[in-house]
């Protein structure tokens, strides 16, 4: 009896609580997973739209510099914006190719590239500073800020510096050549790194940008004169900061909601789902330099205009080819008439000096 009471009492039901606990935890996973996909394929287009019109942006560059066109400080400063961006679309090539999954990398190679994002996020930035000063304070021709390479050496030294900040506050998140999954901004840097890269990239930048459109709309109203809509640059360099800021942004506050609750040992479920979070930020920050770069191209009258002509030109050729053959078969009947009145011609004069 004793024993038939053992074996009642280890038996196990079919459907345990271990199995009812691990089941919702899978399709989480499966939920947060698409989630990201979704996110993933937004981003996906606007990416190759966004490489498309930098493509053709840098062919536009390309066509001036050969016509020996000089440009303006502030379309040199638009075209560097532009450059920028479409290097940060091919820093981002690894969200779209792995995305729900992520890129397995050393732990040396995951911080050189969470660096060289982070160095040309800032200097695309404080190029749209560079541009908000020159729009708002139109600095004369020889001050020191509208040289080329002054301007280039501080934009560049300036990032590499808060780069170098960044990357002594993110550290490494495991051993140095062991693989493994590798996140631009791990939550496991601290709160400490994600206020400090909000801060670097998204707040002081957005509030020098906004003191000196500030400072430009008062000195403006004081001469009476156009602010920002006076140029071809104005309209495009608001849309473009106000994209590009926002993004920014976005992603600096979702870094440090995940990195405060991620100090806070909130549950494995809970942490499943600010990691999709995490990379649905990752990738909106990567649609604003998509999305800038179509707006340069649609909201800049040159590059419009010019976008314009080649649309143009090519319908011009592709409906000339179509029209080649209507007119060979109009020549055809022209050159045997013209030949058939040579022959009559021919034939009269010989019969005229039969006569004579």
């Amino acid at each position: 009896m004793s024993n038939h009471s053992v074996a009642v009492r280890s038996t196990t039901p079919p459907f345990s609580n271990t199995s009812a606990s691990e089941g919702p935890s899978v399709f989480d996973e499966i939920a947060a997973n698409d989630l990201t996909s979704r996110a993933n394929y937004i981003y996906s287009l606007l990416a190759v739209l966004g490489f498309i019109a930098g493509c053709f942006l840098l062919y536009t560059v390309i066509q001036t510099y050969r016509a020996q066109r000089r440009l303006a400080w502030l379309d040199r400063l638009l075209w560097a914006f532009c450059v920028l961006q479409v290097l940060l679309l091919l820093l981002s090539l690894h969200a779209a190719a792995y995305r729900p999954h992520y890129l397995i990398a050393t732990g040396l190679g995951c911080a050189a590239l969470s660096f060289a994002i982070n160095t040309t996020s800032l200097c695309s930035l404080l190029v749209l500073v560079l541009m908000a000063y020159v729009l708002s304070l139109d600095p004369p021709s020889h001050a020191l800020l509208r040289r080329p390479g002054v301007s280039a050496a501080l934009v560049i030294l300036t990032s590499v510096l808060a780069s170098v900040l960044l990357a002594g506050l993110r550290g490494l998140t495991g051993p140095l050549q062991e693989e493994g999954r590798c996140f631009m901004d791990p939550f496991e840097a601290g709160a400490t790194y994600a206020a400090a890269r909000l801060c670097l990239t998204s707040t002081i930048p957005l509030a020098c940008q906004a003191g000196l459109l500030v400072g430009g709309c008062v000195r403006q109203r004081k001469t009476k004169g156009r602010f920002l809509s006076g140029s071809e640059e104005g309209p495009v360099f608001l849309a473009v900061a106000l994209v590009v800021s926002s993004c920014q942004l976005f992603y600096g506050v979702a870094l440090v909601r995940g990195a405060r609750l991620h100090q806070a040992a909130q549950p494995e479920k809970e942490a499943q789902w600010e990691r999709a979070f995490l990379s649905v930020a990752e990738l909106v920050l990567f649609s604003g330099s998509g999305a800038s770069l179509l707006l340069v191209l649609l909201v800049h009258r040159p590059c419009r205009e010019g976008l314009l002509g080649a649309f143009r030109q090519l319908s011009d050729c592709c409906g000339g080819r179509g029209r080649t053959q209507p007119h060979r078969n109009i020549i055809a009947p022209h050159i045997e008439i013209t030949d058939r009145l040579q022959d009559i011609e021919d034939e009269g004069s010989s019969r005229t000096a039969q006569l004579f």
